[in-house]
């Protein structure tokens, strides 16, 4: 990829929303000073610095027009992502349903963006708008009726209109904050090449495409041909073809069903979400911090022997069962001493313990046999492991490889389960609980608590990304790993170690 995996479009969509708001905002504000509000001169304000000032106007007025056109469509494409990666159920369902309504504000921004220019193109907008608003009765009178008398639209009527203008993207902002509300770490900002190569683009598509005007608006004469913008405007060749009703009922029965999608049958089962065991939680806080939907929190708690003021409290709500919030409990780790059957942690996922974790890699590498013997420890929703198996290869799918404790590689290798394990997850940006890869990775590299123990031989853990569709790729990287397996010297083990091997 041209660009790497870190800077890839398709993985910043939101990211690439947010910054294209930022690029319209300040084109905008520069665009409000020169304008003029009165009714004949509107045009002409906005012609002359398209115009005279091309060189600075007339590309800011395209940055703001094409800024506008490219949040359109990062939006559109980050709808379509995470409905083709199913990722608006469950906990979801806020993030999903607070979205609908930015597609109409957005659309409204620009909409009324376009009547300022007062040209042909915006009296066609203002007329068909108009008369979409007033099939619906709820006005005193006729909006339509104002753009038919030539001396009808006023100073006040432009007034009223950058008003507007100005107003809708503030709550758009308000509600784009309230759109991220319940998801933590969430990136409103995207990696520094995709922002110098996005703004090169805009400033080149500007200088030699710049947008321009139709002629003067003249309510006297009819529209002569248009050149619309689509990313806008696409809603309003319908209405010419098939009258108010059919457009309201595209428009409101596509946001319905868009907002209603969280709840439809075809949802996927919802997972029990996490359990905390008080007795346990230290109040460390990294359950709080690695989750990726604000699930945990760290609340008050009431004086009890374990002295300490706060503990770790899940919210089922906005749990999605990921685990990772397990992974990052300084209690969970195989090495701890128990009493009992079961290994406790602080925090656990009730369907996939701690406890049944490790006895399942006890399990998955029982009877491997070899030099060069491999646990692969990866995501249900990645590549496919169950074609990885063999004589000396055992996997383990997980939830999401977020939810793998990093002593749980240095218990499979200091127990003797194998000789090497190989991580897999999503490729980042494709994670279904979106941290997975980051936060295993970093954790692997020592650089997020739990880290793997120095101690572990980095040369017997290998990190690869694969996606559901990539199997082969891991299978060529299993192929690699296990060949630099055997070329490595033999492990010196403690002497228990070596008599339960012996016997």
């Amino acid at each position: 990829m041209l660009v790497g995996r870190e800077s890839n479009p398709m993985y910043c969509l939101g990211a690439m929303s947010w910054y294209f708001f930022w690029i319209v905002g300040a084109s905008g504000l520069y665009l409000f000073v020169p304008y003029d509000t009165s009714a004949v001169r509107a045009w002409s304000s906005i012609e002359y610095i398209s115009r005279e000032q091309w060189y600075w106007g007339g590309l800011i007025r395209s940055l703001h027009r094409y800024g506008s056109d490219a949040m359109v469509l990062t939006m559109m494409l980050h709808l379509l992502r995470e409905w083709c990666l199913d990722r608006y159920h469950g906990a979801r369902w806020f993030a999903w349903f607070t979205g609908v309504p930015l597609i109409w504000m957005v659309f409204s921004s620009g909409v009324t963006g376009y009547w300022l220019v007062w040209d042909e193109l915006a009296q066609y907008l203002a007329i068909g708008t108009a008369e979409w608003m007033d099939f619906l009765g709820i006005f005193g009178q006729s909006i339509a009726r104002n753009f038919l008398n030539p001396g009808a639209l006023t100073d006040r009527f432009f007034t009223l209109l950058i008003f507007i203008h100005i107003a809708v993207p503030l709550f758009l902002l308000m509600a784009m904050w309230v759109h991220i509300l319940r998801i933590n770490h969430a990136n409103t900002n995207p990696p520094k090449p995709l922002v110098i190569g996005s703004s090169i683009m805009l400033v080149a598509l500007s200088l030699l495409h710049p947008a321009q005007s139709h002629p003067a608006a003249d309510l006297g004469k009819a529209i002569g041909d248009l050149n619309p913008d689509w990313y806008f405007m696409a809603l309003y060749p319908l209405y010419d073809a098939k009258g108010p009703l059919v457009t309201w009922a595209v428009s409101i029965g596509a946001s319905m069903f868009l907002s209603l999608m969280p709840w439809m049958a075809f949802r996927r089962k919802r997972r029990a979400a996490a359990v905390v065991t008080p007795d346990i939680c230290n109040a460390c806080g990294n359950c709080a911090a690695d989750c990726p939907f604000g699930a945990v929190v760290l609340r008050p708690r009431a004086p009890d022997a374990t002295g300490q003021a706060k503990v770790a409290v899940v919210q089922p709500d906005l749990c999605t069962s990921c685990g990772m919030c397990m992974a990052s409990c300084n209690k969970t780790n195989p090495f701890l001493p128990h009493k009992g059957e079961a290994r406790p942690t602080a925090i656990d996922i009730p369907d996939f313990t701690f406890d049944v974790m490790v006895k399942r890699v006890s399990a998955r590498t029982h009877g491997l046999v070899g030099k060069n013997r491999v646990l692969i420890i990866g995501c249900e929703h990645g590549a496919v492991l169950d074609h990885l198996k063999g004589p000396s290869v055992g996997v383990l799918p997980l939830h999401c490889t977020g939810m793998m404790p990093p002593s749980l590689i240095d218990y499979v290798l200091n127990k003797d389960l194998a000789d090497g394990v190989l991580v897999t997850a999503c490729r980042p940006g494709e994670c279904f609980y979106r941290l997975g890869p980051e936060w295993t990775e970093l954790r692997m590299n020592g650089q997020r608590v739990p880290k793997l123990r120095g101690a572990v031989s980095r040369d017997r853990v290998r990190l690869f990304w694969a996606a559901s569709t990539e199997t082969k790729a891991l299978m060529a990287e299993l192929a690699a790993f296990r060949v630099a397996l055997e070329e490595l010297p033999p492990v010196e083990r403690p002497e228990s170690t070596k008599r339960r091997v012996a016997e």
